[in-house]
């Protein structure tokens, strides 16, 4: 099959930026987009031009640093999907396709279809994480977990932090993301202790890094590749203002 490739072409983090068509003969449909990325970059190189820069890992639907935006949807067509996953039987032949990077001014472009995420780091950062000691792995049913509390805290926990959520919403709130990593540790046990200082620290980061507010439009939830619910946001909403009515208390 053959496609036509709109890809968008960055030097830099301050260099202009614009669309660049490519025409991909020899595509084989069983290929991932990756591997048509890769054939084309080939192809430049045996040019002597510039190859496209996109951002990848392990290629199997679990890091999440793949994260493009394809054909204006976050990780292409499809449904909890990672951008590696897509595969080019996914488009019909002589389809033209347009390949761009997640945008969000939290996200500045590294180059081409590079972005900075570390942002979502500095979160985490500010209150991801348990201070009790958890020692080595204890006895079955030591610690007992409620069986909605460990179901809610598995499903929060298979965020891989890709921004896909940042990417699509139309005012770049990192609320899903935040709310997954509140959710996840606010419903286990060793994660309550300071579940009141993680939910004030996170949020206070989302917004020194320029994340926007959510307007609950959903989309966030349904580009995810995890699937992580639309609840956690509501979570998150409980925890921060369980935290300031604490505060408020003391």
């Amino acid at each position: 099959m053959k496609i036509h490739l709109r890809v968008w072409r960055q030097a830099g983090p301050d260099a202009p930026g614009d669309f660049k068509t490519y025409a991909v003969d020899d595509v084989d449909p069983s290929m991932s987009f990756f591997d048509m990325l890769d054939h084309l970059n080939e192809s430049l190189a045996e040019r002597n031009e510039r190859t496209i820069v996109f951002d990848h890992d392990c290629r199997e639907g679990i890091c999440g640093q793949c994260g493009v935006v394809i054909d204006g949807r976050p990780h292409g067509p499809g449904r909890a999907t990672t951008s590696c996953q897509v595969h080019m039987r996914d488009f019909p032949d002589g389809a033209t396709i347009v390949v761009e990077p997640w945008r969000a001014p939290s996200f500045p472009i590294d180059c081409d279809l590079v972005v900075d995420r570390s942002a979502l780091d500095r979160i985490i950062e500010a209150g991801g994480y348990v201070s009790v000691k958890t020692g080595a792995a204890p006895d079955a049913h030591a610690v007992p977990v409620a069986k909605p509390d460990a179901e809610a805290a598995f499903d929060a926990a298979a965020c891989i932090g890709c921004g896909a959520c940042v990417a699509v919403c139309k005012n770049a709130s990192a609320m899903l993301f935040v709310g997954a990593k509140v959710t996840h540790l606010a419903s286990l046990p060793q994660g309550r202790v300071e579940r009141a200082e993680r939910a004030l620290g996170m949020v206070d980061a989302m917004e020194a890094e320029g994340f926007g507010g959510c307007s609950q439009t959903g989309a966030c939830a349904e580009v995810c590749p995890k699937e992580i619910p639309l609840t956690t946001i509501a979570r998150l909403d409980y925890e921060y203002l369980r935290a300031r009515l604490l505060r408020f208390i003391r």
